[in-house]
């Protein structure tokens, strides 16, 4: 079981194609197990946030091995809730968010700094400036945002292109067979721009995990959808002879290239059976399989623009005959 390596976004930054979450840890001794099956594994993405409590202190705590690893933090989230300038996006939260990062890191540089939010009250202009400051300062190496729109994330990096600023790398969304929304706009968008997608919540919960966790999801609590999804995945790994979460992580990586799971364990165990995802392939039947027992609409424009494309009535004669731009 080793891990194999994609490129972050439009960079040449190698990261392995299953990211670590490290908000759930809270014990320094288990947590050294969990990056030690990881870095064993080939993984070396470590991905935390300036509010996951004392997370960043506690991997800073324990990251013997500091320049093999690609760490990613975040800022955006309050550092002091009786402070106007104590959250967003703006530069003096940005400046000071990602100076206590450094210091609870124990590092002087942080790979992957991503915008945590979108922040409606700071012009983009002002965050991808400060954010490529510090780019240039040396404090951090590559860029990402979080939970934004597609539309802010697509006007930052035209921005960036037009100013010579650094543009983001990555984006990071929740996404899962339960979570499609990013298939509408974000993906499509993350894609046109090359950029990585770190997809968190890749099990919902616990929920296509199956037996595998429990405690996190009352099967008596589930919705109808939910039950509709976990029983296809059950189904499918019954079929394939593996874990649901090997499933659920597999069905994901067969969406996009771009995408990478973020996955959060509290176990080295835990972590070792999600990591054997990797070595499950999916075939299109089970891909199709899983896409049509949960209910999922494109919507406006993206199925109306689908039913348009083969008309001869918009785009003449020829319509069905105009192969694909081949990737470049």
């Amino acid at each position: 079981m080793i891990l194999r390596y994609r490129l972050f976004g439009q960079t040449g930054l190698r990261v392995s194609e299953i990211l670590l979450g490290t908000m759930v840890l809270d014990d320094a001794d288990e947590a050294r197990r969990i990056l030690d099956v990881y870095a064993d594994a080939g993984g070396n993405v470590l991905d935390t946030a300036s509010a996951y409590g004392d997370g960043e202190t506690l991997l800073g705590s324990i990251i013997e091995r500091r320049d093999r690893f690609v760490i990613g933090t975040k800022y955006t989230l309050s550092r002091d809730r009786s402070d106007p300038n104590g959250a967003g996006n703006h530069r003096k939260n940005l400046t000071l968010s990602l100076e206590r990062s450094l210091r609870r890191l124990r590092t002087d540089y942080i790979d992957i700094y991503w915008v945590h939010i979108w922040d409606r009250h700071t012009p983009i202009e002002e965050t991808m400036r400060a954010l490529d400051d510090a780019v240039r300062a040396g404090k951090i190496l590559y860029i990402g945002i979080s939970d934004a729109p597609a539309w802010i994330v697509s006007r930052a990096n035209t921005l960036a292109e037009w100013r010579d600023w650094t543009p983001f790398a990555g984006l990071q969304v929740p996404y899962n067979l339960l979570r499609r929304d990013i298939e509408r706009e974000l993906l499509p968008m993350a894609e046109s721009f090359g950029m990585s997608v770190a997809a968190w919540a890749p099990l919902e919960r616990g929920i296509l995990a199956g037996a595998t966790a429990p405690k996190r999801s009352d099967p008596g609590k589930l919705t109808e959808r939910e039950r509709a999804a976990a029983q296809a995945v059950a189904k499918v790994a019954g079929d394939l002879g593996v874990r649901p979460a090997h499933v659920a992580l597999a069905w994901m990586r067969a969406k996009s290239r771009a995408v990478l799971p973020l996955v959060g364990v509290s176990s080295a165990e835990q972590l070792t059976e999600n990591l054997a995802a990797i070595d499950v392939a999916l075939p299109p039947d089970a891909v199709r399989r899983l896409d049509e027992a949960v209910e999922f609409e494109a919507g406006f424009p993206n199925d109306f623009i689908a039913e348009c494309e083969p008309s001869p009535f918009v785009f003449g004669d020829t319509a069905t005959q105009v192969e694909g731009r081949v990737p470049a």
